[in-house]
């Protein structure tokens, strides 16, 4: 995994001259921030992932009087751009959202060039999303226990974000705990394979909702579940895979903001401060849980407790499935 450093060279110029002992403030939050943020995506435009960043980084400028510039580094899963921002200057002005495929892939790439707990500041979770099984409407499945039966009959297809991405994962956990087989065609984000899925170049996917939602309330898509223990509340109508035939099935993903490493702590508090309180407003709230999104705050430390536990949770899976890279 390459990415071009010219950039970087620039930047540590300028932060060089930032950290002298004339400004006085280069480890506390000071006036920060004073220029533009770069919130990197680790996708390509138009994701769950890209939407969510530009949400929340929308309401940051405004809160915070400084535009949050999205900066999409689509491939490998997310890895990436989590690269580009592990090896960025601790300095604030470098952020991610991070979606769930940065715990498998823990797993999935075992050289990893960063470490994807100890290489990053965790600033907050921002939400947390159940996938929404969706199918092409010339599939004539309307339900799980029909896609199963069709699928050990005739070949189907389904898209991802890559492999060992939550959509893969989960659909990977469903074939194994259902019993059957479907080809895998990876994609660089959720919106290629979502754009394939459209044009049916493949006919099944796990898609987050933000995502999803839309598609299937036009008919595009048929969302037959989702992928938590529970039904989403918007979405009261949507039967769970695991009361559709498939007990205990339970693969939510999630989203959250990091930081380099060494990021100084009084500036990993004040975006803290700020996420929390774009997250809690009534608006925000309610318009995360009609795209399919749960708000959720968390402080650094549970932020990092959480990824560990996730890390944990998808190593299981991926050796259980056999799950390899792209």
């Amino acid at each position: 995994m390459s990415v071009r450093r010219p950039f970087f060279v620039l930047h540590a110029l300028i932060a060089a001259a930032a950290a002298l002992p004339a400004t006085g403030h280069a480890q506390g939050a000071g006036t920060y921030p004073d220029k533009p943020v770069r919130f990197v995506v680790p996708f390509p435009p138009g994701g769950g992932t890209d939407i969510l960043a530009r949400l929340i980084g929308q309401k940051l400028g405004e809160r915070l009087g400084q535009t949050f510039v999205i900066d999409n580094r689509g491939g490998a899963a997310g890895a990436i751009g989590a690269e580009l921002v592990a090896k960025s200057l601790p300095d604030g002005y470098t952020i991610m959202m991070a979606f769930g495929s940065h715990a498998s892939n823990a797993t999935l790439y075992p050289k990893l060039p960063f470490d994807p707990v100890n290489d990053f500041a965790m600033v907050s979770l921002a939400v947390i999303s159940p996938m929404m099984l969706v199918v092409h409407p010339s599939l004539p499945v309307k339900n799980v226990k029909e896609l199963v039966a069709y699928a050990k009959i005739k070949p189907v297809s389904y898209g991802s974000s890559g492999n060992g991405s939550p959509p893969h994962l989960a659909m990977e956990l469903l074939k194994q705990s259902a019993g059957f087989d479907m080809v895998h065609v990876p994609y660089k984000g959720i919106a290629p394979a979502t754009t394939a899925q459209l044009g049916n170049e493949v006919q099944a996917a796990f898609t987050v909702l933000i995502v999803s939602i839309p598609h299937h309330k036009s008919g595009r898509l048929r969302g037959i579940a989702v992928s938590t223990a529970k039904r989403f509340p918007t979405l009261p109508d949507i039967p769970t895979v695991a009361e559709s035939g498939v007990p205990g099935f339970d693969a939510p993903t999630w989203y959250g903001i990091m930081a380099p490493a060494k990021t100084p702590p009084a500036i990993v508090a004040k975006l803290h401060k700020e996420i929390a309180s774009v997250l809690n407003t009534p608006d925000m709230r309610e318009r995360l849980l009609n795209e399919g999104n749960e708000p959720v705050v968390s402080t650094p430390e549970e932020f990092r407790k959480f990824l560990q536990a996730d890390i944990e949770k998808w190593a299981k899976i991926i050796k259980l499935t056999g799950a390899k890279p792209d």
